[in-house]
């Protein structure tokens, strides 16, 4: 804290205030295959739940709010909990916790339209990218 009270003898040697920044800069990551294949798995989550909602609900009264609702819902809680430059900060397993829900229920979604394996598939390869993108984020 450099606008810490001291005493006049100090003033002289006492740094002008600098900057805060509301977030720490997070560092750049270079893109590399697990991480397009992670943003990929995400669009398709989202993707993934909109066509839930136009399947699975009634045209056009339902279905449209569930085709715009489910995916923006689960955009907005990532954005909030998991993304990088999250408002809400919360620790490795609060992490773990959102992306387990949102993965779940896009697996849940495919198995309510009638193809579980395509969930089961789904669920698989995002345990694999969350994994891996869980062990580059946290420090060794």
């Amino acid at each position: 804290m450099t606008n810490a009270p001291q005493s006049p003898v100090d003033w002289d040697d006492t740094p002008p205030p600098g900057p805060t920044p509301a977030h720490a800069p997070t560092p750049r990551r270079d893109l590399d295959l697990w991480s397009i294949l992670r943003n990929v798995v995400q669009v398709v989550g989202l993707l993934t739940l909109a066509y839930w909602g136009y399947i699975s609900w009634p045209f056009p009264s339902p279905a449209l709010f569930f085709m715009v609702g489910a995916p923006g819902f689960a955009a907005v809680v990532w954005f909030l909990f998991r993304s990088r430059r999250a408002p809400i900060q919360t620790d490795s397993v609060g992490k773990v916790i959102v992306e387990t829900a949102l993965v779940v229920a896009v697996g849940a979604a495919w198995v309510s339209i009638g193809y579980p394996v395509v969930g089961l598939v789904f669920v698989l390869v995002a345990a694999t990218t969350g994994i891996i993108a869980f062990r580059r984020e946290t420090p060794a």
